[in-house]
């Protein structure tokens, strides 16, 4: 369960758009916007990965939004992606690491995601996905 920020009491449901602080209601998001708030950073590469393992984590905290659930992995899919050696050691790329939080942190992904598909160590690791996943 996670709190509000804003008035430290509600649970939040809701997260402000701009920099993700959890909110709980739109009493607490006004009260949030009277400041302006920025776009978090990304994180570098130390701050990514703390745990020592050179696999990227993720970040629970940003919200996950699906417009087609269909497209969302299935547990097995995921568990072979976690446990694919080769994606493991292509994602060891620092390269490649920088245009995945590129794309993570982007405003538009959708389109940041179209510019790094025409890398090529992007596009192999998109096809090793896909191959994984049995798409």
């Amino acid at each position: 369960m996670k709190i509000c920020k804003v008035c430290m009491l509600g649970q939040s449901k809701y997260k402000c758009p701009t920099c993700l602080i959890p909110y709980c209601s739109l009493p607490c998001f006004k009260k949030h916007k009277v400041i302006p708030c920025s776009k978090p950073e990304p994180l570098e590469e130390d701050e990514v990965c703390k745990t020592g393992d050179s696999r990227l984590e993720t970040n629970d905290d940003k919200p996950c939004y699906v417009d087609v659930q269909s497209e969302v992995l299935e547990r097995g899919q995921l568990q072979s992606l976690a446990s694919s050696n080769e994606i493991h050691d292509i994602t060891k790329n620092e390269e490649l690491r920088r245009i995945i939080r590129k794309v993570d942190s982007s405003l538009d992904p959708e389109k940041e995601l179209e510019q790094a598909m025409e890398d090529e160590s992007f596009f192999h690791l998109a096809q090793k996905i896909l191959d994984t996943i049995g798409t």
